[in-house]
């Protein structure tokens, strides 16, 4: 199973072995909203961006083709003027479950203001810790995100090397001559739902809470289902009032939405078969801390 001794793969990255990349991305691009009959260039835009996530090396760590980190981005274009890109981007990722196979959902995020400037054909490359263009942040951003969700789930704050570069890059986004278009999701006060508050909650020591319970989750959890489904559940249902902690203390916190977002049906699947403790136990946190997905939740107890 991919990564599962991580400390193991840690040693032997610095090894001089045969790099593979460690993402397997599929792009899409909905560009109903834009007039006119030439669509070539989202053609070339998103094979442009499958080539840069998929083609750049992000990590030093070796991954075999199978262990790629599967996920897909959906941008919808809203609006095109002068090369200047308006755009809405929904990303998910995931990976699977030991035993099984079922894919887990790690995370799905979605970016409001995915707005870059692009010509047909341009080149990105990735320059770390220098800012080249909006687009390219953005990409590198969301790749190292993919990355260090995925490593949060194999080892303990395992990803906090990667949420670390989306910190550098989001530094270098603040203060780099941009529109102000493109300067949304990277600012502080711009919105407590944007790049920048997500990657805040990720490295804050108020949350370590959280992302060992993410581990927990992961692979004390849903990865010991396919031995134990009992234990398993019993392990995440223990687990979960974390959630309700961090929520009480920041309820704005954008991490834990990010985690309801990707979880949802997941935990309704999971508690629905549980016992009669554990569904009204996880029905009422999860209606205390996510009200909004009332009709969601209300399927553990049917």
């Amino acid at each position: 199973m991919k990564k599962l001794f991580f400390i193991l793969l840690i040693a032997i990255s610095y090894l001089p072995l045969a790099y593979s990349q460690e993402i397997n991305c599929t792009v899409t691009i909905n560009s109903d909203q834009i007039e006119g009959s030439n669509k070539q260039v989202f053609e070339t835009l998103k094979k442009t961006i499958e080539e840069y996530m998929n083609q750049n090396r992000w990590t030093n760590m070796t991954f075999a083709e199978q262990e790629k980190i599967e996920c897909s981005m959906l941008i919808v274009v809203k609006a095109v003027a002068d090369n200047s890109y308006s755009c809405e981007m929904t990303l998910q990722s995931r990976r699977p479950v030991f035993g099984t196979t079922y894919t887990t959902p790690i995370l799905n995020f979605k970016d409001n203001a995915f707005n870059f400037t692009y010509q047909e054909f341009d080149r990105i490359e990735y320059q770390q810790n220098q800012f080249t263009t909006n687009l390219t942040a953005m990409l590198a951003y969301y790749c190292y995100l993919i990355i260090g969700h995925d490593m949060d789930s194999y080892q303990r704050l395992g990803g906090t090397p990667f949420f670390q570069q989306c910190e550098e890059i989001v530094n270098a986004c603040q203060s780099a001559s941009m529109d102000n278009s493109e300067q949304k999701g990277w600012l502080a006060f711009d919105s407590n739902r944007n790049r920048y508050a997500l990657i805040n909650n990720l490295l804050d020591e108020a949350f370590k809470k959280y992302r060992n319970f993410y581990y927990e989750y992961h692979r004390l959890g849903l990865d010991e289902m396919s031995g134990n489904v009992t234990n398993g559940r019993a392990r995440i249902a223990e687990g979960l009032p974390v959630i309700k902690e961090a929520y009480r203390a920041r309820p704005a916190t954008y991490v834990i939405n990010t985690f309801l977002d990707a979880k949802a049906d997941e935990l309704v699947d999971i508690f629905s078969k549980g016992t009669d403790k554990e569904k009204k136990a996880v029905y009422e946190l999860l209606m205390d801390i996510d009200p909004t997905r009332q009709n969601t939740y209300d399927r553990i107890n049917q």
